[in-house]
């Protein structure tokens, strides 16, 4: 070796360089002989090509034979923790938050990858709402990737041609014959117009519907567009085309303003907004904004396309693309498309981007789509989704289900989930057309009972803001107020079920429905002011560290004004002292004799609201440690530590809990408290 590296590190002349390169060859060879042989080295490369090609969807393997290229999503191993978004209390931070995990895990994992593909010429497209990129290449290209360590999995990107309702004869209106002369049979069934009396018809919201397109001009659509101001359009941020290679189009490629190319966006978007001002009352939520994004050409969507609508509507951008906007996003997407896995579509290809949205406090409403009547229909992404709100589809004017209604359960993920989650009117639906702008039509499907529950959320969100930022309490307040339809069908009973779900949307219900949406415990700490320590309704109570000498007050929100009710301590140390105080939307309830290092369970009883509606009997939980300033259950040095730092210091929103002693003043006096509560501790 010593001669070999002297020759190496001469300068030799070409042949005595070649020469030495062999030399050096084989000596490393011989080496790596004696070391690894052979066999163990062509055991570990095929062990290492079999996890590749496990990664890699058979759509891919199928669609690269021969050479031939096709379009795949490289899917991350790293994904982003959105689990922080629960806590927000605001859509707007939720978004903010959820936007900025998502880019941000995108900027400090993608760029090896990236740079990968530039260096090789290939076409690629970055996604941020999945940590994915989009290539187009050959099966070594597919294997190539699959084989790093960053790479989770390949998927296809199939052409998926959406199999959509068919419109009838397109009629103008109103001057034709047979305009209507009153609401919709299903705006009326579902009690929408109860609403609007009330004067609650989605002002302040929006509805984004990702479909083929919208004909924005069409009269019951434009008075209701974003973009529109009553006297010029602006598209940036309210419209985003991903159709970028079709052909024949009629509305072409990146379209700069809405077109539909069908007419299938036209009308679900109609149902869920749609008003002309001339007796077409054809939509759900009229007072209501709508964005639009075209996600099919001519109803052949792709994965890519789905997931580039979904990360527009997250963060809407300009026309053309641009810096995203996630205060700008929908409150609720209508989702009237599928992407089956039997034409190559992974079950959980969109489920990230599903959850994703979901977390960003936008609810998703899906078709589940029109493959009844048999059970266990429901297998397209994102119908089969917990994250989606699926929709189903009655015969409209009656409680029956459409026959082409897809069924539960859900079992292409093997999670046996019960779908759909709730049902609307989906037959004979008319609305708007996108032909002519005063022109309307009818259809059929569960893509027409869709933008029925879009609309209806519209409506349940701009009547009860305290929902806004919550599409869990949207999701229980829209299912616990359904007209409840029982079925015995596929498997389930009572309901929900795998036929109706929680049964027949009911807005009025909706409106009325009474449903605890917050708790704290609330303390004047002197002079400083009132602060209050948030209580989860689920999950791990909230810790209250501040001493209060056995007395606290907890203050309970609901999203209706209640009137009446009682609380009692039912587990742990304590007693409610006096009657509960109503006010508004709010129940107040003191408590004395509360003991430290304990968990305190108050139990509402009989709670009413303005409509005679009453709570079910709910349970709230409160952690009490003094001391545990930073809320982990323990006091330690930590605390201490914390308290410390903020002797001294005026006493506001962000230090409160430092004043453990709720004098108004941090002090040493807070240091000792906390140090004389060192070691205690909760299970």
């Amino acid at each position: 070796m010593n001669a070999i590296k002297t020759k190496l590190t001469s300068k030799p002349g070409p042949l005595r360089r070649a020469v030495s390169m062999l030399l050096f060859a084989a000596a490393a060879a011989a080496a790596l002989w004696a070391i690894v042989p052979p066999r163990a080295l062509s055991q570990s490369h095929a062990q290492d090509q079999s996890l590749a090609m496990n990664k890699i969807a058979p759509w891919v393997l199928q669609h690269t034979a021969d050479g031939t290229q096709a379009e795949f999503l490289v899917v991350l191993t790293d994904q982003a923790d959105l689990s922080g978004a629960e806590a927000l209390t605001t859509k707007q931070e939720k978004g903010r938050y959820v936007h900025d995990a998502l880019w941000n895990k995108s900027q400090t994992t993608q760029g090896p990858i990236l740079q990968w593909l530039r260096e090789r010429g290939l076409e690629h497209q970055s996604f941020y709402i999945v940590n994915a990129i989009l290539v187009k290449g050959t099966r070594e290209v597919a294997e190539a990737l699959a084989s790093r360590p960053d790479v989770a999995r390949v998927e296809g990107n199939p052409h998926i041609q959406n199999s959509l309702p068919q419109p009838g004869p397109a009629v103008e209106g109103p001057l034709q014959p047979g305009a209507p002369a009153t609401i919709e049979p299903g705006i009326n069934y579902t009690h929408a117009p109860q609403v609007w009396a009330l004067g609650f018809t989605g002002q302040g919201i929006v509805v984004a519907s990702a479909d083929t397109g919208q004909r924005w001009t069409h009269n019951a659509l434009k008075p209701h567009y974003r973009g529109w101001n009553g006297t010029v359009a602006n598209h940036d941020y309210n419209w985003h085309d991903s159709i970028h290679d079709s052909v024949g189009n009629p509305c072409g490629n990146d379209s700069p303003f809405p077109c539909d190319d069908y007419f299938h966006g036209t009308h679900t978007t109609g149902t869920a907004i749609g008003d002309d001002g001339a007796g077409n009352q054809i939509g759900m939520a009229p007072g209501a904004k709508w964005i639009g994004c075209r996600n099919m050409d001519r109803g052949a969507g792709t994965p890519a396309r789905y997931i580039e609508c979904m990360q527009f509507f997250l963060a809407p951008y300009p026309v053309g693309g641009g810096q995203g906007d996630p205060t700008l996003a929908p409150d609720v997407t209508i989702n009237s498309w599928g992407c089956p896995p039997s034409e190559g579509c992974s079950a959980n290809t969109l489920q990230a981007a599903v959850e994703a949205q979901a977390a960003a406090g936008i609810m998703m409403v899906v078709a589940a789509g029109n493959s009844g009547s048999g059970c266990s229909t429901v297998t397209d992404p994102p119908s089969l989704y917990a994250a989606s709100y699926t929709a189903g589809a009655l015969n409209t004017g009656t409680d029956t289900i459409a026959g082409f209604s897809s069924r539960g359960p859900v079992t292409i993920d093997g999670s046996g989930r019960i779908k759909p989650d709730i049902t609307a009117p989906g037959t004979g639906t008319r609305s708007a057309s996108n032909t002519a702008d005063n022109a309307y039509t009818t259809a059929s499907g569960t893509s027409m009972a869709t933008p029925h529950v879009a609309g209806g959320a519209a409506l349940l969100l701009s009547a009860r803001p305290i929902l806004h930022h919550d599409v869990a309490m949207q999701r229980t307040v829209l299912n616990n107020s359904a007209f409840h339809l029982n079925s015995s069908l596929c498997g389930s009973s009572g309901y929900p079920n795998n036929t109706f779900g929680y049964g027949r949307l009911d807005v009025q219900a909706a409106y009325q429905y009474l449903l605890l949406t917050g708790a704290v415990s609330r303390k004047t700490q002197g002079g400083a002011g009132t602060f209050d320590i948030n209580l989860p309704l689920s999950g791990e109570p909230g810790v209250e560290c501040r001493s209060g000498g056995g007395n606290y007050t907890e203050v309970f929100t609901f999203d209706n004004n209640v009137v009446s009710g009682s609380a009692a301590v039912t587990g742990g140390t304590g007693n409610v002292s006096g009657s509960p105080v109503f006010s508004g939307h709010t129940m107040t309830v003191n408590l004395i004799g509360v003991i430290d290092v304990q968990r305190l369970t108050v139990t509402l009883t009989g709670v009413t609201d303005e409509f005679s509606q009453v709570l079910p009997s709910t349970p709230v939980s409160m952690n009490v440690l003094i001391g545990d300033v930073n809320g982990n259950k323990v006091v330690n040095a930590s605390d201490v530590g914390l308290v410390k730092s903020q002797v001294g210091q005026p006493v506001t929103g962000s230090n409160f809990r430092e004043d453990v002693n709720a004098d108004g003043s941090l002090s040493a006096t807070d240091v000792a408290l906390t140090k004389s509560h060192v070691g205690d501790g909760l299970p």
